[in-house]
């Protein structure tokens, strides 16, 4: 039988794309559907990606399925054809990423999970069908006009750190899970407002504007496609783009750009910076935002710490890893500042 997983080393697929040639694209999908046997349809699912060269993460769940992924342009309307004979992917909207190379996944992973986003939410408890209205880019730039209308961001701190909407209200969450609560209670006494969110692609949004309504929330509605969609249809139709920044991508270009504005900040010297990176140190490896200045002086790391580490041999380094902590040791994602808030330098 034909193998389900890559055995070839990270380290060698990642340079492989690298120095590829061939022209790949990044699109993004997803559909809530009932799946009866997930990991059957995983694995059917593998020897059809695989054959058209995709790269990706993909997941699976009983609820239906979530996929980022790359593959060669040459390849798209035959993926398009396979895709749609699926009966519950038929005429799903595949959202084309705006900026970039295709060079943003280099093997393929396709996962089963209980759900395909992680939201904490007991589906029994209410209906996830009865989502709120979608909104295309006119209709969205037309009710944000409104003084009645509240914007809210359902992407976490690191997303929206470096790009969102005008006036979106951006909660300081980590997860998507976290998220539903603190909006809830930040929005108690706004509940016949309209209520349009907003994520990546869609897919959070969708299940949250169930959970809104649910909650008795009267005017709810979402970005129809998320900021992907948004951004193609504002540019086709020529209307102002009202997104802001960049858009953070859950792959290695780890940001598309939007529009030309940084609006973020270095973590560690406070100069304007958008650029997301993972420490060097494999130790930390944390998310933090990083310019071109610092990355020379810290060597691709987080810190003088990680810098100094990351330089030793390496069975030191091991030995080391049992006793030593980093900014990254206890996960926290994107929760590095190596500012204060007067921007005096508190880590090195």
């Amino acid at each position: 039988m034909k193998k389900l997983y890559n055995r070839i080393n990270g380290d060698e697929l990642k340079q492989r794309m690298l120095e590829s040639t061939e022209p790949r694209m990044t699109l993004s999908f997803y559909q809530y559907a009932h799946i009866a046997d997930p990991d059957d349809f995983r694995n059917q699912l593998y020897l059809m990606f695989d054959e058209l060269g995709v790269f990706g993460r993909i997941y699976i769940a009983k609820e239906g399925i979530n996929g980022q992924l790359s593959l060669p342009t040459k390849n798209y309307e035959i993926f398009k054809e396979k895709v749609y004979s699926i009966s519950f992917l038929e005429g799903i909207r595949l959202n084309i990423a705006v900026d970039d190379d295709g060079k943003s996944f280099y093997k393929l992973k396709i996962k089963v999970r209980p759900k395909i986003v992680a939201d904490g939410l007991d589906d029994e408890s209410f209906d996830v069908t009865a989502r709120g209205v979608e909104l295309d880019a006119k209709a969205f730039n037309e009710l944000t006009d409104k003084d009645n209308t509240v914007v809210v961001d359902m992407r976490n701190h690191y997303e929206s750190e470096v790009g969102h909407f005008k006036d979106a209200i951006r909660p300081d969450v980590e997860t998507f899970r976290d998220s539903l609560p603190i909006v809830e209670k930040m929005l108690e006494e706004e509940k016949d407002k309209n209520l349009i969110m907003y994520c990546t692609g869609g897919i959070r949004c969708e299940k949250a504007s169930a959970y809104f309504k649910h909650k008795g929330f009267e005017n709810v509605y979402m970005v129809e496609g998320g900021i992907i969609e948004y951004t193609r249809k504002a540019e086709e139709l020529g209307l102002e783009n009202k997104f802001i920044g960049k858009n953070f991508v859950f792959d290695e270009r780890m940001g598309e750009r939007i529009s030309e504005d940084v609006i973020a900040k270095c973590h560690q010297c406070g100069d304007a910076c958008d650029t997301h990176v993972n420490c060097a140190n494999d130790a930390c490896h944390i998310l933090f935002i990083q310019c071109e200045k610092c990355a020379e002086k810290f060597t691709n790391c987080c810190s003088s710490k990680c810098s100094d580490f990351s330089k030793l041999p390496e069975e030191e380094q091991k030995e080391l890893r049992k006793t030593m902590e980093f900014n990254g040791t206890h996960f926290s994602k994107g929760r590095y500042k190596a500012f204060n808030k007067n921007e005096n330098l508190i880590m090195e």
